[in-house]
């Protein structure tokens, strides 16, 4: 079942993040998805210690991981002051999009071996729960060529592309989820 990381987790994200960093991945393996965002010990050890890192394990490994946590905690890289000044000009349903309603919802990575299995819903979930109280708005990015990751948010998850921009070269899709009216219906699934 999926839960709030610890300390003692970091080794096993920074391995499954080696395992699926689109840097280290050739044009093939990315078609499966990928994430773009290479953490450090310490960045981890700030977001377990702010309550935004969310794993799931098998067999004391583990096999997906999902960061949510507050634009404070992701302005450290530059993408994130970039999206967060476009916020006066989105709207999604009937909110205005502000750093103070929202928060960063990702990256989210699975195990190439458990895509596909319903583990994106259970972390989510989890992370959904967790967060609702504190925030009506979740906002996030795809990489546009990240087909993989956005028909999982927005088949699967109800997630809505609310923003399309381009940052160092490469375009990218805003997209938000509304977190007060959205309790997914989620199968408990043994693995």
């Amino acid at each position: 079942m999926p839960r709030l990381a610890n300390i003692s987790d970091i080794n096993g994200v920074l391995s499954l993040q080696s395992l699926n960093l689109y840097s280290n991945l050739t044009k093939k393996e990315r078609e499966s998805g990928f994430i773009t965002t290479p953490f450090t010990i310490s960045q981890l050890e700030e977001i377990i210690n702010l309550n935004g890192l969310f794993i799931a394990e098998d067999a004391d490994q583990i096999i997906a991981y999902a960061f949510a946590g507050s634009w404070d905690y992701f302005s450290q890289w530059a993408i994130f002051p970039f999206m967060t000044a476009r916020f006066s000009e989105l709207t999604f349903k009937e909110f205005e999009i502000t750093t103070i309603n929202s928060f960063e919802y990702g990256p989210i990575c699975i195990a190439k071996e458990y895509r596909g299995q319903g583990v994106l819903k259970l972390v989510f979930e989890e992370m959904h729960l967790k967060m609702v109280e504190k925030y009506p708005l979740s906002i996030t990015f795809i990489n546009a060529v990240n087909e993989r990751s956005r028909k999982a948010h927005v088949e699967k998850l109800g997630w809505k592309i609310v923003d399309e921009f381009e940052f160092n070269g490469k375009w990218y899709l805003g997209l938000a989820f509304e977190m007060r009216n959205s309790l997914l219906k989620v199968q408990v699934i043994c693995y």
